[in-house]
């Protein structure tokens, strides 16, 4: 079934009003209202589709209200609680198609052959190569196509752009500038970095990714990490303390220039503070923008990838797979599946979604990211310069944030290092 917007045109840069005007629905007050919650007593010909991510529930409740509207099918059911995919597969209740944060724990499913192969489809034969080649960094090659990425967040160090022209600084492109730049805004009186470090998941999406993944081939270690399986030994040419050890140094270099208070300090204190214009630096993904705008709607703030060598052709920018589309194998609404899934895939429709909540289009022609606080990485994504954060394929069993907790505040990388080999040793041994 025909699902395009006829009074559209791909890649014209819609805002989300035009476009749910477009669709025939109106841009504001339509959320998944009734539509959300449990799934129990759907009818057998009722399609169940699961897309959990909160800050934009109300988003893809419009475009499920605009597609049950037009499409002529059964309603689909839009599931936005939050729940456990893998009870769901267990039970043999899985969504009929889910649209969820693909990462390690999510590449599980890939690899089980529990989804459906989705690379002869037309969404896939939409997307950027170097896109999608990111789902086979977490699962087996052969299985890259059973997962489309839908969003590809990219991430850099967020900055205030006053600050860096009243005390006179560039734009770092080497890691010489870098620790130039924070020396000058040190002596100026200006806290260099925000640092959060009570909260551990914001040192490992931010100063550990970037420097880590700014330093090494991070799809290729923990592809070596599969490849020796049960033989990984601790200190060995491949492990963490030898791989990762110049970046995890420089690591605790970059740390001084944070704030004093760092260790006491979480998320919301850094947004408050950044947005209130007390750091020159903050090392936070897009996540971080919306909260900073409700501080300060007029403070002006970019974004650039972190430079970890003195060769500005070796920067790259922090990516991940926001959201990821898939099928199980198991449905028995295929076709239906397969319908929302074209329609969710229109060029309209997922580069406004984008485009809207500054992320990135996997789609090989997208338009450029109009936001001009992420557009600083916009020629790595275009240009596949980027890398998944090393955080990412780091399974929950090992507890990173912590380590990185005593790591910036003890600064002992050694320790650091070997608690992360040790672990991995033990993962490896578990999973044979």
């Amino acid at each position: 079934m025909d699902h395009s917007v006829s009074s559209v045109t791909p890649g014209s840069g819609l805002s989300r009003r035009t476009l749910f005007k477009a669709l025939g629905v109106g841009a504001l007050g339509v959320g998944s209202g009734g539509l959300a919650g449990c799934s129990g007593g759907l009818g057998d010909d009722t399609l169940r589709f699961l897309m959990n991510k909160p800050e934009v529930v109300g988003y893809f409740g419009e475009l499920i209200t605009a597609y049950n509207e037009q499409s002529g099918r059964p309603p689909v059911f839009f599931d936005s609680t939050p729940t456990s995919i893998s009870a769901q597969f267990v039970r043999g209740v899985p969504p009929d198609l889910a649209c969820y944060n693909y990462q390690y724990e999510a590449s599980t499913y890939v690899n089980r052959d529990v989804l459906t192969d989705l690379r002869d489809t037309a969404p896939a034969q939409q997307i950027a190569p170097h896109v999608q080649e990111l789902v086979s960094q977490f699962a087996d090659e052969e299985h890259r196509f059973h997962v489309l990425p839908y969003s590809t967040a990219a991430a850099g160090v967020i900055y205030n752009v006053a600050l860096f022209e009243d005390n006179g600084v560039e734009v770092p492109t080497t890691w010489s500038e870098v620790i130039q730049a924070c020396q000058t805004f040190q002596d100026a009186g200006v806290v260099p970095i925000y640092g959060t470090y009570q909260e551990g998941w914001t040192m490992a999406q931010g100063i550990f990714d970037y420097c880590v993944g700014g330093m090494i081939d991070v799809a290729g270690f923990y592809a070596r990490l599969r490849e020796v399986g049960d033989e990984f030994e601790a200190g060995a040419d491949y492990s963490f303390s030898v791989v990762m050890a110049d970046a995890v140094a420089r690591m605790t270099e970059l740390a001084e220039f944070d704030n004093e208070d760092a260790a006491a300090r979480g998320y919301s204190d850094g947004n408050l503070a950044f947005g209130q214009g007390q750091a020159a630096m903050y090392l936070q993904g897009p996540w971080a923008l919306g909260e900073i705008e409700k501080v300060d709607p007029d403070l002006q703030v970019a974004t650039f990838p972190l430079p970890m060598t003195d060769d500005p052709e070796d920067t790259k920018c922090r990516v991940n797979l926001d959201l990821g589309m898939w099928i199980p194998a198991q449905t028995p609404h295929r076709e239906a599946a397969m319908d929302l899934l074209t329609y969710l895939f229109q060029p309209d429709i997922i580069n406004t979604y984008n485009a809207e909540n500054l992320y990135y289009s996997p789609l090989e022609d997208a338009p450029a990211q109009p936001d001009e606080r992420v557009a600083g990485l916009q020629e790595y994504v275009d240009s596949g310069r980027f890398y998944q954060g090393p955080s990412t394929f780091i399974p929950p069993t090992i507890p990173l944030a912590n380590y990185l907790q005593e790591l910036l505040i003890t600064g002992d990388p050694q320790a650091f290092l070997r608690k992360l080999d040790e672990d991995w040793r033990r993962l490896a041994l578990r999973s044979a």
